[in-house]
């Protein structure tokens, strides 16, 4: 029998993402011959994928199983969490089960693809039974760092799985509900056979801190500050978004908000009933009526993502918005691993202007919406697991969440990979296989590619190497017309050195060397072309650049 045949009654689990690293969070919990997906989430690229922004879980595992595919469940409306659904749905085709918030986050999403009217997406609220057979899920509702998220619990036959989603424990989140601990409890009396759960700030030996504190935190922090204020902080963070307005109204500033996206969640957490009795908010494009100092700007890109509106700012891009000598930016937010050199340029960039750059490095201006360690010895001592299995952290927060479960005297704690089968029972809970696990690019449009396929090869070969254009014109008697246009871009010193008419010189010998029967032969006036480039290329430099040749031909043959 597969590994992922579970007709005897077997409960295993499958991540496909969000198991080694954090982001991109998609899980399988399959029961009974059936499969319940839990989350569907993207995460950022980096410079090492040129021209790609976001990448997702390739579904293709469960893609051949969609028909026994019973429900996608999302736990809340974070991008890690609902972010490919739009893209990935059409291979899936299932129902999708979310919050009103995560829904009204969605259906945007989805209208951006034409899809609005075709995926159906069922709302549901803390405490609701979904009877999706063989599973049954109850949400129970948990504080994060934006409305409506929800731990999941998934009952069958063979005992209960609690799927934590990202939580933290904090009793004055500002926005959204505190987490429902008499319901975690009750789960843990029952009984529970795994606790899936967050493992991002497992490495912080205290809480993460209250919302209500940081909102405190920032009004004397800004009270006397001159000339413009920006903030920069994740755009899902409404909790952040209501306590910047509140600064804004207390310091007598207007809120001037600044990126699409956060237009767009303030839109959405209206519509679900949030952030309704915010002071004005002012458009960008009207920030330069107002004095300097009574302005206070929210904006996107605290990450230093180049089309994020703090990067665009920074490089003097932005249509309506500029800073200068003597404005601060509070970066309220969390430096994510793996974004440090893009993030610090940013920085920098302000400081050479003279602008103050304020972090959580500096100063309190961020909580996480993840929990700490005592947070985790509490979410154990309530649901009480006999097997504990981290996810949402690379490898390193896996295993030290994994220790730390152990420590907490929870019978077993197993580490998994994108791609295991883990067997959770009946029996003792262990790996039992693997599945396809890879992740999709996502180019631009409709396509998705594959980030190791040839497309990005080539894209990589180059950035790294450069690419010649060659252009040579053959007349009828295939001689040459004209000299041999060579353009190269990003291999060497091209401005200075002569390097471009050396290789028209060398292509232009190599043609007149060619058999004149050879040179009606396209092909081979290419094949020629290549070898005298990469032989005028090796004399210079050690590179293999892109080579594009052209070959066109005047009059007719004799």
């Amino acid at each position: 029998m597969k590994a992922t045949d579970t007709r005897d009654g077997r409960l295993v689990m499958v991540p496909l993402g969000g198991a080694g690293e954090i982001g991109m969070n998609l899980t399988l919990y399959g029961h009974a011959g059936k499969w319940l997906m839990v989350d569907l989430g993207i995460t950022f690229a980096d410079e090492s994928l040129p021209g790609i922004d976001i990448l997702m879980p390739d579904p293709a595992f469960i893609e051949g199983e969609k028909d026994d595919l019973v429900a996608l469940v999302l736990t809340h409306a974070h991008e890690d969490h609902l972010g490919a659904v739009h893209h990935l749905w059409p291979r899936l085709r299932c129902p999708v089960y979310a919050t009103r918030f995560a829904a009204s986050i969605l259906r945007r999403k989805l209208a951006e693809v034409g899809l609005e009217d075709v995926v159906p997406i069922h709302i549901y609220e803390p405490g609701d039974r979904l009877d999706l057979a063989p599973f049954t899920v109850t949400p129970i509702g948990i504080t994060h760092s934006i409305p409506e998220s929800m731990s999941l619990a998934v009952e069958t036959a063979v005992g209960t799985v609690m799927h934590s989603g990202d939580w933290k424990l904090d009793d004055t989140p500002l926005v959204g509900d505190v987490t429902d601990r008499e319901t975690l409890r009750a789960f843990g009396e029952k009984g529970v056979l795994a606790l899936v759960c967050d493992s991002t700030n497992v490495f912080n030996a205290t809480r993460s801190g209250s919302e209500a504190d940081v909102r405190e935190s920032l009004l004397p922090l800004l009270r006397d500050k001159p000339g413009r204020i920006a903030i920069t902080t994740f755009a899902s963070n409404v909790a952040r978004f209501e306590s910047i307005a509140r600064v804004a109204e207390a310091l007598e500033r207007h809120l001037v908000v600044v990126g699409r996206s956060l237009w767009r969640i303030l839109d959405a957490s209206r519509e679900a009933g949030y952030l309704r009795d915010l002071p004005p908010i002012i458009a960008d494009k009207d920030a330069g009526f107002l004095p300097r100092d009574k302005v206070l700007l929210l904006c996107t890109g605290c990450q230093g993502e180049p089309q994020g509106a703090m990067g665009r700012i920074s490089n003097g891009e932005h249509r309506h918005i500029t800073l200068s000598k003597g404005d601060t930016v509070v970066f309220s937010s969390k430096i994510i691993p793996g974004n440090e050199r893009t993030l610090f340029a940013l920085h920098n960039r302000l400081a050479r202007d003279g602008i103050e750059v304020i972090t959580e490095k500096d100063h309190f201006v961020h909580v996480s919406g993840h929990p700490g360690r005592e947070e985790l010895a509490e979410m154990y001592a309530l649901v009480r697991p006999r097997l504990a299995v981290p996810v949402h952290g690379e490898a390193r927060h896996i295993a030290e969440h994994a220790r730390f479960a152990l420590s907490l005297q929870v019978p077993q704690a197993v580490s998994v990979a994108n791609g295991d089968v883990l067997e959770l029972g009946p029996g003792k809970p262990r790996v039992i296989g693997q599945v396809p696990a890879g992740r999709l690019a996502y180019d631009g449009e409709a396509d998705l590619v594959a980030p190791d396929g040839e497309l990005i090869r080539r894209r990589r070969r180059l950035m790294f190497n450069g690419v010649i254009v060659v252009t040579v014109v053959l007349d009828q008697s295939g001689d040459l017309a004209a000299d041999p246009s060579v353009s190269p871009v990003g291999v060497a010193d091209e401005e200075n050195d002569g390097f471009d008419d050396d290789m028209s010189d060398a292509v232009a010998r190599s043609i007149e060397a060619m058999p004149p029967r050879l040179r009606f032969d396209d092909g081979k006036v290419i094949e020629a072309v290549r070898k005298a480039i990469r032989a005028a290329v090796r004399a210079r430099v050690e590179r293999r650049p892109h080579l594009d040749v052209n070959v066109l031909r005047i009059g007719a043959r004799r």
